[in-house]
C-alpha cells in the first residue's frame, strides 16, 4: 500500500512539469452548419482525458482541431503557454513529432507489413539508423504484445491486432501527447477492455497527456480520469 501511494505521489509530481492542453472558446462551422460552439475544456497532463457525446456531436472534429488537422473557425487551442492553433507549418511539424495518433479505423497501410507501419513515423521524422529503428519498433511491438508479428500484413491480422499495431505506431516516437479516435470501434467487448487497459497503462507509465473520443461507457467507467461531455 505504501508503495502504491508513493507511485501516485511521484506521478502527480511529474505531472507538474508536463504540458496541459486546453481549448478556449472554440467554434467550428462548415458553411452554415455549426458543429462546435464555445468549447472550453482543459485536458490534464498524465491522465486519460475522455470526450464523450452522441453521434454527430463533433467529437472527431474537436479531436482534429486539437491535433492540428483542422483549424477552428474561432477560438484558441493552447499547449501550455503556446497557442497551438496559430502555429505555422514548420512550427506545427515540430510539435507533431511529440504527438501520437490512433485513428478510428487504425489507418494502417495495407501494402506495408506490421513492422513497416510502425516504423513509418521513424522514417518520416528521425535520422535513426535501420538498426536503431528495428530496435525501437520491436520494443513497441513487445509493449503491445505483438512480438513476432513484424512480417504480417494488416489483412493477416485481427481487428484487435490492427488496433494494437496502431497503438505501437502512435507511441514509436515516445510522444508527450496521445490522441485516440474511438479506439474500440468495431471491437468485441473483451478486446475493447484489452485496448482500454493498454492505453491507460501506456498513459500512466510514460506520463502522456491522452485525449480519447469514445462512445463506449465501459471506457468511461474504467479508464476515464477526466471526462468531458459534448452536448450540442
Amino acid at each position: 500500500l505504501l508503495l502504491q501511494i508513493l507511485l501516485v505521489l511521484i506521478r502527480r509530481a511529474s505531472n507538474l512539469y508536463l504540458i496541459m492542453i486546453r481549448a478556449e472558446n472554440v467554434y467550428k462551422s462548415f458553411g452554415e452548419v455549426e458543429v462546435l460552439k464555445d468549447i472550453n475544456i482543459v485536458f490534464e497532463a498524465g491522465k486519460c482525458n475522455l470526450i464523450i457525446g452522441r453521434s454527430g456531436a463533433g467529437k472527431t472534429v474537436l479531436l482534429k482541431i486539437l491535433v492540428g488537422l483542422m483549424r477552428p473557425t474561432e477560438g484558441k487551442v493552447w499547449y501550455d503557454d503556446v497557442r497551438f492553433s496559430q502555429l505555422n507549418t514548420n512550427e506545427l511539424k515540430e510539435i507533431r513529432k511529440q504527438v501520437g495518433m490512433l485513428f478510428q479505423g487504425s489507418a494502417l497501410f495495407d501494402s506495408l507489413t506490421v513492422e513497416e507501419n510502425v516504423r513509418f513515423p521513424l522514417d518520416m521524422f528521425t535520422k535513426m539508423t535501420a538498426k536503431e529503428k528495428r530496435i525501437q519498433v520491436d520494443k513497441c511491438l513487445e509493449r503491445v504484445s505483438l512480438e513476432g508479428a513484424n512480417d504480417k500484413y494488416p489483412s493477416e491480422t485481427s481487428g484487435g491486432m490492427q488496433k494494437r499495431t496502431g497503438i505501437a505506431r502512435a507511441i514509436v516516437l515516445n510522444p508527450k501527447y496521445l490522441f485516440c479516435d474511438e479506439p474500440n470501434s468495431g471491437l468485441d467487448p473483451k478486446t475493447s477492455i484489452v485496448i482500454d487497459e493498454l492505453i491507460q497503462s501506456i498513459t500512466y507509465e510514460n506520463n502522456i497527456t491522452t485525449i480519447m473520443n469514445t462512445h463506449d461507457m465501459n471506457s468511461v467507467m474504467e479508464i476515464g480520469d477526466n471526462i468531458n461531455l459534448l452536448n450540442l
